[in-house]
């Protein structure tokens, strides 16, 4: 995903000079291409987070598109008051690109463990939010972020998991994507991000046609009305991301259910806490029990439901 990240933004500095790419104190590889090709649109803002989010707001108002890019951890969460205030507040056209999200930086510690930047990010007004989960929805997110010229958050989780899909995928701002199609399924799950090729591996375990799949490339806005008919075709829903459970994608598909039709949701994320210890991307995502393993072990009783109720 990274290097496909890597090509858009080349691709999109070329066709437009006003494009600007902002970074922190960076030292690896990504971007060399960039600055090889495009040296004087890339600005190098250092260590220095907040003040990197205020050159942008002064860049947009100049006149220019800017593309911030940082950890997670630290965009948008270290300079979240900036983002409100100095860039949303005046809807200004700045992307923000939150790399490592979830558990990707595992080794390092809660303090580049990301699992609320949807939560906070959600909160802030003029602020379309992104959470593609492969380099294909990628593609189509920064398309959609570049079109939009205006503030956007484009949540990148783990790099290296694998396609979800075969192929280019196109999607409309907000809308989901059914991976599965299954005509008389009793149970709809709802991934974003890195959860999405998770979610593929706990389809396979299921009996066939049981659960359909949909992939939430799009968390703010999205589509209420396809929430609204998925509630009211399902008869459970399940949501799977590598995000807190308050305030992340399985509360806002309850926040459109609770509105329109009251259906039980299964939200399966980050549970209110920290990691307890430090330790491998694998590791981390088995401690919080979102693992292949423990997710079906957690789903079995409630599909064993199903079967016997057929």
């Amino acid at each position: 995903m990274r290097k496909t990240l890597s090509d858009l933004l080349v691709c999109y500095a070329q066709s437009d000079e006003r494009v600007v790419l902002l970074t922190g104190d960076h030292g690896y590889s990504l971007f060399d291409e960039f600055r090889r090709v495009c040296p004087n649109q890339y600005i190098n803002a250092g260590i220095a987070e907040q003040n990197m989010v205020g050159m942008a707001a002064g860049l947009a108002k100049a006149g220019y598109f800017p593309i911030v890019y940082g950890l997670s951890a630290f965009i948008p969460i270290r300079v979240l008051e900036q983002i409100k205030l100095d860039v949303c507040h005046d809807r200004l056209p700045v992307i923000f690109l939150g790399d490592g999200a979830g558990f990707v930086y595992a080794e390092l510690g809660t303090s580049h463990q990301s699992t609320e930047d949807i939560a906070v990010t959600r909160a802030i007004p003029n602020l379309s939010i992104f959470s593609p989960a492969d380099r294909h929805e990628l593609k189509t997110c920064i398309d959609l972020a570049m079109n939009l010229r205006k503030t956007s958050y484009i949540r990148l989780g783990k790099a290296d998991l694998g396609d979800v899909h075969q192929d280019e995928v196109k999607f409309n701002l907000g809308e989901l994507i059914n991976l599965t199609h299954y005509s008389n399924a009793k149970v709809a799950i709802i991934a974003t991000g890195s959860m999405v090729n998770e979610a593929q591996k706990i389809i396979s375990t299921m009996p066939l046609g049981l659960a359909c799949l949909w992939s939430a490339p799009c968390i703010k806005p999205i589509d209420k009305s396809l929430i609204t008919d998925i509630c009211d075709k399902y008869e459970i829903i399940i949501t799977l991301e590598e995000h807190s459970i308050i305030g992340g994608l399985g509360s806002l598909i309850a926040e459109i259910s609770t509105d329109t039709n009251p259906k039980k949701v299964l939200k399966i994320g980050v549970q209110d806490r920290f990691s307890e210890k430090c330790g491998s991307y694998a590791y981390l995502r088995k401690e919080h029990s979102l693992d292949t393993e423990s997710i079906v072990n957690l789903l079995s009783p409630i599909m064993q439901n199903f079967l016997v109720s057929k």
